[in-house]
Formats: structure tokens, C-alpha cells, sequence
């Protein structure tokens, strides 16, 4: 056995939930069994594995080489010389099928009566002209577009009118700045840029075509704009250049036929952002994408033709293009697309939609679940929630308290929860229960998805021990893998596959139980060495939380004059719990009590919220400076939801140490 230990676990989750006898009956994946049965076979055979459920697309061509892969120079290909179309396999073969008058898409708008449904045969008519008007601008296969839109139906008829023509898409999210904006577009060489004049949130307009003329004010590609009149915002419009959606539309075809593409054609280009450094351009491709998001939506989501699907996410996301548009379209799916906010006008917003709508499968990240636990189980209480038979988690891993909320309040007690782990660089859901097969544990990731191979290393290459923390790597390609860093190969290469040669680092840390499954501790990079013991943030916020008064918490190093590193604790309260100094030492000996006085916060900052992106992430980056009292070195603050947070955290953290 190995002593280079990464990560110490400091987290003892004992409550168990088995999945009914009346939900494992109808899953698609009924028993431990039969995944075990099924999993085996997917690691022993992959080749043979992911062969047969490729039938579940429609293929122009079949391929000649099912997987190919060079792990010296990380070069992966899945069903070499398939034909296919993403377009086609999420629409046309429906339109044309007995779900032609199924609802596809159902849309909510921030206001209230902005409601619009698109069957599968008129989601087919729209993308078709626009892919048309795309054609009409020159726009060809292999040409790269920029769509920076909210979260409105033009979003995905964009997107699937790109697919359609084998133009690749790079969507921007519409929280992101100007120079956000055009750092994108520079770097893949937008060829058109897609928006509108503005967007709701929160009761506000949000302008963003300002911001686009800002981004093309500098050096780029962009040769034609299109506009989606949302709000009735003036713009300005420049000739030559400038058009309207709805003009454009108005005698634009309703017939295009498919690009047939190679299983291995870009398909797009999503940019990820760290704490430091440019955006990396993950490129995802056409063939093993779509499978790969198509089965882990069917399975996963145990979906069923008469369900209503819901992705709370942002389509400026990874969870939004594959389980907001690939995986539930290529399913034949009723997918709901929101564009507000979970708390406006009031904070039950997410409820009065699913009662609305009857959704049946309700997926959503954990940082929402926390902020309306914060408000209390009356808003829930108050909406017709029976129509919810599965919950899903995404975007972190969700402390065990959240996890029973969402478990017992939103779900009643007798829906599973699908606590998913994947990246915007894994293309799709990675580690995961199956709602039929699995034991839940609250806050377990769980088990591998099918044809995933994982590994937790310590930090010379060597396999951890039963509930030791470690680097969680996968170590073969599966088909929804993202192939490369757009025009930086090398950087792909050096990001993921260097540290440890020949598989693939996802930087995040994970320890396994007893029963094998896998629990998530965070970023490898939230690590915390306090008196040389490595103690994962994710577990100590986790033991924050469980406290009965606590809605959320973040935790960070501090520097310690004798332990190297101290941790530092960012708590947010439940509504109505008065900040007190009594409580602050009741939450750290909760903490020693719950994981031991190794994990115990050295100082307590209250805070009404934290500093997070639009996407519901915490910028711990931001925190770490706060905590070190490097605040003259914030960086970049313009992605975050409210940036006022930042400043009431730098006050407090003065008064702190008066």
C-alpha cells in the first residue's frame, strides 16, 4: 500500500433508500442484476457493447470501424465512416412517425402567459427555415456560428438549423459579458452571430444585442447578424450587416433537406471557463454524441414516451444541450425550456411549472434546491406535485441534507433522485444510479454508466483504498467524450491526459465505499491541507449544512501560521435565522462533531449570499481571495448572477478582522 494519500474522506452517510417494487417493474433497467449483468459486459466488450444500442439512431450509412483510439497522441473515434444527421435523428424521424403531433418543446416564458408548444412536425418546419436563412447567408458545412440568445425556442431552432447543415455552434451563454462574447467568437471564427435585442430576468431587460455590437466593435469573422425580437429593447441595427429574425423567416422554406455527415464531423464547439486562464473550446462530434446522450436520457431518466421532461439548465450549458435538446429530441421527448428564474415572481416558481405542465421528471442543480430549502417547505407545500415520479441533481455534488429535502419535500418520499456527475468535457451523464437498479445513498454519485471505466488515484498513479479520497479518472473512451480543444490539440492533451498518461483526468476528487460506489468530494483543486491532512471542501460544506439552520455554506483555505492551511467558512442562513456570534460556535463544534475537530472551520463569515455564476455556481475563486484578505485581486466579476454580492462579502470580511 501506498502513503501518498490525496484527499482524507471525513464524510459517514449511513441512510439507505432502495428503489420501490413498483418502479423497478417498469424501469428500463429493472434490478442490480441486470446492470451488473449489463455493466460487465460494457467494460469486457465495449466494442460489442456500444455496437449493438448504436441501432437506437437512424444512420445513413453504416460505419466501417467501430472505435479507434491512439492514447500517445489522444486521438478517439467512435463509428468511423457512419453517416448520420443530429437534425434528422431528433426530428424528421419522429415528424414522420405517429408522434408528428407529439409535443416536442413546450416553452415558458418569464411572464407568465408566454407559453408556446411546437409539435415535432412544426419544430421541423422552423429549423428548417432557419437552416435556410443560415444557407441564404452564406453559412456552409464546417462554418462555425455564434448564437448568443435566452433561454427562448429560437435558442434550439438555431442550434438544430446549424446541426442541420453540418455548420458547427458555439452557443454563448446570454449572462456572459461583451468581451466574454467576442473572446468566443474570435477564437473559433464565427462566421454569423445570432441573438436578439434583449431578455428578461428577474423582472429586469437584460440588453444583449448591445453587447454584440461591443464584441464585434474589435477584430473578428462575423459578416452577418441576425436578431430575435424578444423585449421591443431599440437597437441599432447596421446595414449590410443587421436583420431581423421574423423578416427572415417570413419567406424562408420550410424544406431542407439534411447535411449527411461522418460520425466524426464537429458538431459544436462549447467553451469552458476555469478560475484561471483562456476559455478552452470543447469540441464535441456528431456520432458517438448523439448516442451516447440519446441512451444516458432514456436510461438514466428510466424516460417513457407519455412523460414530461424537465432541465431546469440554461442551453448555454452542457446540461442544456444534451438534456434539454440532443438527448430528450433523439428520444422523442416532451422537453420543457424555462427562461426566468426559480424565484420570480415568488419563489415557487419551479412548482407552479411543474403543476402547470404535470412534469414528470424534474432535473435541476443542487445550488437551486439549497436556495429554495432556504425559503421553506410552505411554497412547495402549496403546488400540486404528484405528477413528479423522478427527481434529478446536476452541476455538484449535493450535500446529504439538500439531497433529503428534495427527496422528501419535492418528491414525497417516493421518488428516486438520479444524482448525476459528468463535465461539459464528458458530453453527457458519467456516474450515476439507475433509478430501478440502484440503492440511493444522499449525496452518492453511485455507480458507473454504462462503458465507463473509472479509477481513484492517489498522487503517484497507484489505486486508493476503500473510502480514501483520490483523482477520479476514467480510463478508456466512451462515445460521448469531447475529441479535442478547439485548434489546441496539445492543450487537450496536456489538460487531461499528461498527469496520468493514458487516461482521462477529470480533476475532480472521489473516494469509494464499501459497496463500491463512488461519492464525489469536489474539484481536486478545493482541497484544503490542514496539519498535513487533505480534507476535502465539498464534506466539511456538507457537514455545515446538516446544522438545522443553515441554507448553504462554501468553505476555503485560509493561511495558519502552524496547520500551513486553515479552513475558512462562507454560511449562508435559512430565512428568518439571526446572525449571532454564539452561532458561529455552535455550527464548529456541530462540524467536530459530525467529521471531527480536523474539519473544524477556524472562522465563520456569515453572508446573505454567495458570489455565483448565472449557471448557480460558486466562485470559490472569489472566496479564497476574500478569506486571504487579497481583495485589490478579484478578477473577472462580470459572469457572476449578482456582482453586489461581492462587495457586502469584502465589508464584512473588514469588520471580521477589526
Amino acid at each position: 500500500m501506498s502513503d501518498a494519500k490525496t484527499i482524507e474522506s471525513v464524510m459517514d452517510e449511513r441512510r439507505r433508500f432502495p428503489p420501490s417494487k413498483e418502479f423497478s417493474e417498469s424501469a428500463h433497467i429493472k434490478s442490480k442484476e441486470t446492470y451488473e449483468e449489463m455493466y460487465r459486459g460494457s467494460i469486457r466488450d465495449p466494442v460489442a457493447f456500444w455496437e449493438k444500442w448504436a441501432k437506437e439512431i437512424d444512420w445513413y450509412t453504416p460505419w466501417t470501424k467501430t472505435f479507434d483510439w491512439d492514447p500517445k497522441e489522444v486521438r478517439i473515434e467512435w463509428f468511423r465512416g457512419g453517416k448520420l444527421n443530429a437534425s434528422h435523428n431528433c426530428l424528421d424521424r419522429h415528424a414522420r412517425s405517429w408522434r408528428k403531433n407529439k409535443a416536442a418543446l413546450i416553452w415558458q416564458g418569464e411572464p407568465e402567459n408566454d407559453v408556446r408548444t411546437f409539435t415535432y412536425q412544426q419544430l421541423l418546419a422552423e429549423v428548417c427555415k432557419f437552416a435556410n436563412v443560415l444557407k441564404s447567408k452564406g453559412v456552409k458545412k464546417g462554418d462555425r456560428v455564434a448564437i448568443y440568445l435566452p433561454m427562448i425556442p429560437e435558442l434550439p431552432i438555431a442550434m438544430l438549423a446549424c446541426a442541420r447543415i453540418g455548420a458547427i455552434h458555439s452557443i454563448v451563454f446570454g449572462g456572459f459579458s461583451s468581451e466574454s462574447l467576442k473572446d468566443r467568437i474570435a477564437d473559433s471564427g464565427c462566421k454569423i452571430l445570432i441573438t436578439a435585442d434583449g431578455s428578461y430576468r428577474g423582472g429586469k431587460l437584460v440588453a444583449l444585442k448591445a453587447n454584440g455590437d461591443i464584441a464585434l466593435a474589435k477584430e473578428h469573422y462575423v459578416e452577418n447578424v441576425v436578431v430575435v425580437k424578444r423585449t421591443g429593447i431599440p437597437v441599432e441595427m447596421k446595414e449590410g450587416r443587421d436583420t431581423w429574425w421574423h423578416d427572415e423567416m417570413e419567406t424562408a422554406s420550410t424544406v431542407c433537406e439534411p447535411e449527411v455527415m461522418d460520425a466524426e464531423d464537429p458538431l459544436f464547439i462549447l467553451y469552458t471557463s476555469g478560475s484561471t486562464g483562456k476559455p478552452k473550446g470543447v469540441l464535441h462530434t456528431t456520432g458517438g454524441y448523439m448516442l451516447y446522450v440519446l441512451l444516458t436520457f432514456k436510461w438514466i431518466f428510466d424516460y417513457r414516451d407519455e412523460d414530461t421532461f424537465w432541465c431546469t439548465a440554461d442551453i448555454g450549458w452542457i446540461t442544456g444541450h444534451s438534456y434539454i435538446v440532443y438527448g430528450p429530441l433523439a428520444a422523442g421527448a416532451t422537453t420543457v425550456m424555462f427562461e426566468g428564474i426559480p424565484t420570480y415572481p415568488q419563489v415557487d416558481r419551479y412548482w407552479r411549472i411543474v403543476e402547470k405542465f404535470k412534469v414528470n421528471i424534474f432535473y435541476t442543480a443542487p445550488t437551486a434546491i439549497r436556495a429554495l430549502m432556504r425559503e421553506g417547505e410552505k411554497w412547495p407545500g402549496s403546488r400540486d406535485l404528484s405528477s413528479i415520479r423522478l427527481l434529478g441533481s446536476v452541476g455538484e455534488a449535493i450535500n446529504p441534507e439538500a439531497w433529503m429535502w428534495y427527496y422528501n419535500v419535492i418528491g414525497g418520499g417516493k421518488c428516486p433522485i438520479v444524482d448525476t456527475w459528468w463535465q461539459t468535457e464528458t458530453g453527457g451523464i458519467l456516474i450515476t444510479p439507475l433509478p430501478g437498479a440502484t440503492v440511493l445513498k444522499p449525496g452518492c454519485a453511485t455507480v458507473p454508466f454504462f462503458g465507463i471505466d473509472p479509477g481513484i488515484l492517489r498522487e503517484d498513479a497507484t489505486e486508493a483504498d476503500i473510502n480514501e479520497g483520490g483523482y477520479l479518472v476514467i480510463k478508456k473512451p466512451w462515445p460521448g467524450i469531447m475529441r479535442t480543444v478547439y485548434g489546441q490539440h496539445e492543450r487537450f492533451k496536456d489538460i487531461y491526459w499528461t498527469r496520468f498518461p493514458g487516461v482521462y483526468l477529470t480533476g475532480d476528487g472521489a473516494r469509494r465505499d464499501e459497496d463500491g460506489d463512488i461519492w464525489i468530494v469536489g474539484r481536486v483543486d478545493d482541497v484544503i491541507k490542514v496539519s498535513g491532512h487533505r480534507i476535502g471542501a465539498a464534506e466539511v460544506e456538507s457537514a455545515l449544512v446538516s446544522h438545522k439552520d443553515v441554507a448553504e455554506a462554501a468553505v476555503v483555505p485560509m493561511p495558519h501560521p502552524i496547520k500551513g492551511e486553515a479552513i475558512f467558512a462562507f454560511v449562508t442562513l435559512k430565512a428568518g435565522v439571526p446572525e449571532r456570534e454564539e452561532l458561529k460556535k455552535e455550527l464548529i463544534q456541530h462540524v467536530r462533531q459530525q467529521v471531527g475537530p480536523i474539519a473544524a472551520p477556524e472562522m465563520i463569515q456569515f453572508a446573505n449570499a454567495l458570489p455565483k455564476t448565472r449557471s448557480g455556481k460558486i466562485m470559490r475563486r472569489i472566496l479564497r481571495r476574500i478569506a486571504t484578505g487579497n481583495v485589490e485581486e478579484l478578477g473577472d466579476t462580470t459572469t457572476l448572477a449578482d456582482p453586489s454580492v461581492v462587495d457586502k462579502l469584502v465589508s464584512s470580511r473588514k469588520e471580521l478582522v477589526k
